[in-house]
């Protein structure tokens, strides 16, 4: 199971520099081999939020792209439960403090890693940098430019 943070979807939904890359290399992976957890969902729409607070998309704009990700991931992804134990070893993975991992990216890990998935995808170097330290599969899947 391969497991994708926020970071790496935002681009099927909103274009991007690197929207085609991401395009490209999900188009390539197997399926019923991706996953997401509900966390993802609630940081993508919390993303859309604040877009509309700052005034880079309409309302209207931003709960079409709300509803275009709910259909890829309905479509296209597993979505994994956050449970108490996910909770847990996100803590733990926070008091690692010279990760200098902040809190969602840290339960992105921790259930990526509680759910024994073969890699995680981001397009944050700061979460693959901390990945690497915990010693997790995190990369990036596709060359930033």
């Amino acid at each position: 199971m391969l497991y994708f943070d926020t970071s790496f979807l935002v681009p099927l939904i909103l274009i991007e520099p690197t929207s085609i890359r991401v395009q490209r290399f999900l188009g390539r992976q197997a399926a019923g081999e991706l996953a997401i957890s509900h966390w993802t969902r609630v940081e993508f729409s919390s993303l859309l939020a604040r877009d509309v607070r700052m005034g880079v998309l309409t309302r209207k704009k931003a709960l079409y792209a709300d509803t275009q990700f709910e259909t890829l991931v309905n479509e296209s992804f597993i979505v994994l439960l956050p449970g108490a134990e996910d909770f847990e070893l996100a803590k733990q993975y926070l008091q690692r403090y010279g990760t200098r991992l902040r809190a969602p990216d840290a339960f992105h890990l921790a259930i990526a890693s509680n759910h024994r998935v073969s890699a995680i995808y981001t397009l944050d170097r700061a979460l693959v940098s901390a990945g690497k330290k915990l010693r997790l599969p995190v990369q990036r899947g596709i060359r930033l430019r």
